[in-house]
């Protein structure tokens, strides 16, 4: 299966954020997720898995591509935040909030189409109000792969999932006010600690209205 779908939903979403006259800070973020992304869908290791078996692979001194891409990823979410002026605390929680949705998207990515369901159901929530241009415009950019990804002609992998999850939290940080993003943080944390002990395609296919919105459009 091609891997065409991450890059072209890199390159979409940056067109439609920039069309919309969104911050280029975004436009950043999702080239350089996107690129990291798209080095581990191509040269990616499998000895280790999630965010704790990269982490002691690099502790135990063995460099991933899982790694690079973790370490690249929080690096980008906490320069190109947003948000300028507040406190170092302040940023790291956006940082988190980036950081952690880039991640939880791609932990979603294990069926055609589950991803850009999740990134376009965020994003279609960011449209209303004051501001919601660059969430339409990443919407378009996640329904332009949906058919061939649903169908299974291309994937996004981790170039696209972690890009559009990174823009998910982007999007997110610089729309709501801090409590929101106080909550946000948690919520994402809590997510991605779970994900370490918990499948959600298990989650998924034990919930009979997860289950049916996750098969809608796939190929059976």
């Amino acid at each position: 299966m091609s891997l065409a779908g991450g890059p072209a939903l890199v390159a979409g979403g940056i067109a439609g954020t920039v069309a919309a006259g969104a911050d280029l800070r975004l436009a950043g973020l999702l080239a350089t997720v996107g690129g990291v992304g798209l080095i581990d869908d191509l040269w990616g290791q499998t000895h280790a898995r999630g965010l704790i078996g990269h982490a002691r692979a690099l502790a135990g001194g063995t460099v991933t591509t899982g790694s690079v891409k973790l370490l690249t990823g929080i690096t980008a979410a906490l320069v190109l935040t947003p948000r300028r002026g507040e406190s170092p605390v302040a940023r790291l929680r956006d940082g988190i909030v980036i950081a952690g949705c880039a991640n939880l998207l791609n932990l979603l990515d294990l069926r055609p189409g589950r991803a850009l369901k999740a990134g376009g159901a965020a994003c279609a929530l960011l449209v209303p109000g004051s501001g919601g241009a660059a969430a339409a415009g990443m919407l378009g950019a996640l329904a332009g792969v949906a058919g061939p990804d649903l169908f299974e002609h291309t994937m996004i992998g981790d170039c696209g999932a972690n890009a559009a999850g990174a823009a998910v939290g982007w999007l997110l940080v610089e729309r709501a006010d801090s409590r929101a993003r106080w909550l946000a943080a948690a919520a994402v944390t809590a997510g991605n600690l779970a994900s370490e002990r918990v499948s959600f395609s298990a989650v998924i296919d034990a919930n009979p209205v997860l289950r049916r919105i996750d098969r809608l459009g796939r190929r059976e």
